[in-house]
């Protein structure tokens, strides 16, 4: 959907008459029910002036088509501002241009095309502007038909008309030289240089036509994209299926294929424990609905296990199509009814209510996500809601399944920690944390490494000396040290000191936490590692669980006070003291079963609390008498 289109003239006159703003304003309002905060309207007359001032050229066709604030249908994300027309050989040919208002950033060491900038509010990481504007063409490519059968072609730019750009500028730092050669940034003083990038590609007017077929252009994966994909999984080994996964596979795969004949809208709710590969069946259907002709993407709440699949996917190329098939779970706030075939919803326990980095946005992520595709897969596991906003559950699934007429289907994968073909060691952890009570009063006869340690630097070592074989080994902890934002990036600073052992969180740059060469070095937490495996994890279990008269109890007031997983319970707690209670030891126990369960083959345990440390050995014992 385009907000406003039209032709350069008809652009000219409305910024000459002051309108253009308002226009706007009026057609989102009309078409999309959203009234315009005044800080982007604001930034529409600032950067559509500026537009104004390089589109007023005669060499520029009369003719050429304007679209600004074009909804790219699949997803929530905006194109600012297109202009379309021909080359001088006649062939369709469309500038996307990503305008930002920023007049100063930062480059951001060890990240992909991340940089850091003031926006919304106060100083945060973004995608680089080059980024955005190439993954925006990459997505219209990749999934328009009318783009392909045309074979329109895309020149993406960036605009940031109030930056002043000086000698070895951020903006231009070595990392994003890949981004900067396919989408180049424009700054301020430099309209005549954004002016001939047009001009290489609109000689001639289009009026419109090429706006509108790309506007109604259908949904369909490229061959190029199907390529790639197919190309990245095969032989990958990290992406084979086993046992109950090739099953649950087939089954989401065959009411997926129904979706695309019947258009019928279709809800499958898959249970899983930790090691049942939810996340290995996800991606193996993300390339296989892909080359069927599906518009699918993985979705997760949790940054972390996208990095990482993402990753493993790519191996060392740094630019992909691939990317867009990676969304969080906040995107499909303003997407229509049915715009994907597929979406695939890992970590759905992690699913929030309200989206945004101010949970200010959309409804329900749940119903948003079973409203846009017409058939929605959520992986989930009740056990690991971890923080206050989690609310992913079955019973919730259900219900806005129904709330959408989506027909509901259930698969469950039942064999646990696919490395050692147990489940055993899950119950026994259940009933040694008062979780539940369970037949597994010990481990007999499960081959799994679990030892309870007197030191965290015994725990390190092991760690140490378990990931040299492979990198499949980390240090994890409960959140009761603090992670000071200051020092994210500082190795030398160490936020977790336990008498002579210290280790600073993982830190904010570089790679993910799961794949980095150095982060065996690092403390991770359950943000950084839920919803991946390793072979070996240590854990350090700290005072916000302890043994106490004969019970494992929780106290939430040890949390650090810059972890946002319990935040709103000091509120709770004055409101409804047994109430909080009740929903921090859920959270407090759930992080830890999940922390618990992140090794496949062992966890080497570090309690800062002796009479933990002494109940967890004597349970341990116990196994083996």
């Amino acid at each position: 959907m385009i907000v406003y289109d039209g032709v350069k003239t008809d652009f000219l006159k409305s910024c000459e008459n002051d309108s253009i703003a308002l226009e706007i304003e009026q057609n989102i309002l009309s078409k999309m029910g959203r009234h315009t905060p005044k800080a982007e309207f604001r930034s529409w007359e600032n950067s559509l002036n500026y537009m104004y001032k390089v589109l007023n050229d005669d060499e520029i066709p009369n003719d050429s088509g304007i679209a600004i604030e074009f909804n790219i249908p699949q997803t929530s994300k905006r194109v600012d501002f297109i202009i379309s027309g021909y080359n001088d050989s006649r062939e369709p040919n469309m500038i996307i241009v990503e305008l930002k208002q920023w007049d100063e950033l930062k480059a951001v060491e060890g990240v992909d095309a991340l940089v850091e900038t003031y926006t919304g509010g106060a100083v945060r990481k973004v995608v680089h502007p080059s980024y955005q504007a190439w993954s925006y063409a990459q997505l219209i490519k990749d999934y328009n038909a009318s783009v392909q059968d045309r074979r329109v072609k895309l020149h993406p730019c960036a605009c940031m008309h109030n930056y002043v750009r000086q000698k070895d500028d951020p903006v231009d730092a070595a990392q994003y030289k890949d981004y900067l050669e396919d989408a180049p940034v424009f700054t301020k003083g430099h309209a005549s240089d954004l002016r001939k990038f047009i001009k290489q590609s609109i000689v001639y007017g289009d009026k419109k036509d090429i706006l509108y077929l790309v506007d109604h252009g259908k949904i369909r994966p490229s061959k190029s994209l199907q390529n790639s994909i197919a190309s990245m999984l095969k032989g990958n080994k990290e992406f084979i299926m086993i046992d109950e996964q090739k099953v649950a596979y087939e089954e989401i795969l065959r009411l997926s294929l129904m979706c695309q004949k019947d258009f019928k809208k279709r809800t499958i709710i898959v249970k899983g424990g930790p090691g049942t590969g939810k996340s290995v069946i996800a991606v193996n259907l993300l390339a296989e609905l892909t080359l069927r002709d599906q518009m699918v993407q993985y979705v997760s709440k949790n940054s972390a296990p996208r990095q990482v699949y993402l990753q493993k996917l790519k191996g060392e190329m740094k630019k992909s199509s691939v990317d867009n098939m990676f969304k969080g779970s906040g995107t499909y706030t303003e997407t229509g009814l049915n715009v994907a075939h597929t979406l695939l919803v890992d970590e759905a326990h992690r699913l929030n209510a309200k989206s945004g980095m101010f949970h200010n946005k959309g409804e329900n992520q749940i119903k948003e996500i079973i409203h846009s595709a017409y058939c929605s897969v959520f992986f989930i596991d009740e056990s690991q809601r971890v923080t206050m906003d989690d609310i992913g559950s079955v019973e919730e699934i259900e219900k806005w399944a129904r709330e959408e007429e989506s027909e509901l289907s259930y698969l469950e994968l039942q064999s646990q920690f696919r490395c050692n073909g147990s489940d055993g060691y899950l119950a026994w952890l259940d009933d040694v944390l008062d979780i539940r009570e369970t037949a597994n009063y010990d481990l007999e006869g499960i081959d799994y490494d679990i030892r309870i340690l007197d030191s965290p630097m015994e725990v390190r070592e092991l760690v140490i000396q378990k990931n040299k074989s492979s990198n499949r080994a980390r240090i994890l902890a409960g959140y009761c040290w603090e992670w000071l934002k200051a020092e994210q990036n500082n190795t030398n600073y160490h936020d977790i000191k336990i008498d002579d052992f210290e280790m600073s969180w993982n830190l904010g740059g570089g790679e993910p936490f799961a794949v980095s060469d150095t982060s065996v070095n690092e403390v991770g937490c359950i943000h950084t590692s839920q919803g991946l495996e390793f072979d070996y994890v240590g854990v350090i279990i700290g005072d916000d669980m302890r043994y106490e008269n004969g019970k494992v109890v929780t106290d939430f007031t040890r949390r650090a006070k810059t972890d946002q997983s319990l935040k709103g319970i000091k509120k709770l707690y004055k409101e409804d003291p047994e109430l909080a209670k009740q929903k921090a030891d859920e959270i407090i126990k759930n992080t830890y079963r999940t922390l618990l369960t992140r090794g496949m083959k062992g966890c080497y345990i570090y309690c800062t609390d002796k009479n933990m440390e002494e109940y967890l050995k004597k349970r341990l014992e116990m196994c083996h008498k």
